[in-house]
């Protein structure tokens, strides 16, 4: 992914939290050269030393079948806007906030057991919270055979890349007035990249 250097996020916590907190990616692998990709919510384990992300794929489709040597990639998009040239001080250009994070690793299947406890865990991040949660020791025996028509994955964390594109080269009379404008727009993405930026300036 291409970075200037005015974007570039190099710290693992921010990165690390980023995923937890928008970890519905895409992931990408080749399939005689061609790219194919998968939407789907992913998982961050630390063991040891090293970091995997986990996930699971309907077992009829074939993207799992080309997991093996060649490295996959995923991404991880926060809220993203069109920023306009009206607000700025200065003429200049339109350009496009984002938040981006680009994980390589290497991909490789789980065991039936080892996916049914990520599948708790996954039930657990998002169901804990709810009223009548649907836990996976709730599920009866029929449901949980579902799990064979799924089939699991890990992905072993070799290299990240990550691009927060803030405004975070403009003036700070530029940056507070493009919160305020974002603020403003009616799209949902606008409002929560206000809340990006803002964040970040009181940090």
């Amino acid at each position: 992914m291409y970075i200037p250097k005015h974007f570039k996020v190099t710290d693992f916590d921010e990165i690390k939290d980023f995923i937890q907190k928008n970890s519905f990616g895409t992931i990408v692998s080749t399939e005689q050269g061609k790219p194919i990709s998968t939407h789907l919510p992913l998982q961050l384990h630390k063991r040891g030393d090293d970091y995997f992300l986990t996930g699971h794929l309907a077992y009829a489709n074939p993207q799992w079948k080309t997991f093996g040597e060649d490295p996959v990639l995923i991404m991880f998009q926060g809220p993203h806007a069109y920023i306009s040239s009206s607000w700025y001080q200065s003429e200049n250009v339109p350009t496009w906030n984002y938040q981006a994070v680009h994980v390589y690793g290497a991909a490789s299947l789980m065991s039936d057991q080892e996916l049914q406890e990520d599948l708790k865990s996954l039930l657990q991040k998002y169901e804990q919270h709810r009223e009548n949660a649907a836990l996976w020791e709730y599920f009866s025996p029929k449901t949980k055979k579902r799990i064979k028509g799924i089939i699991g994955f890990e992905v072993k964390v070799q290299e990240i890349q990550a691009a927060y594109k803030l405004s975070q080269n403009r003036k700070e009379e530029d940056y507070d007035n493009i919160i305020d404008k974002l603020y403003k727009e009616e799209d949902l993405h606008s409002q929560q990249l206000a809340e990006v930026m803002k964040a970040r300036k009181t940090d």
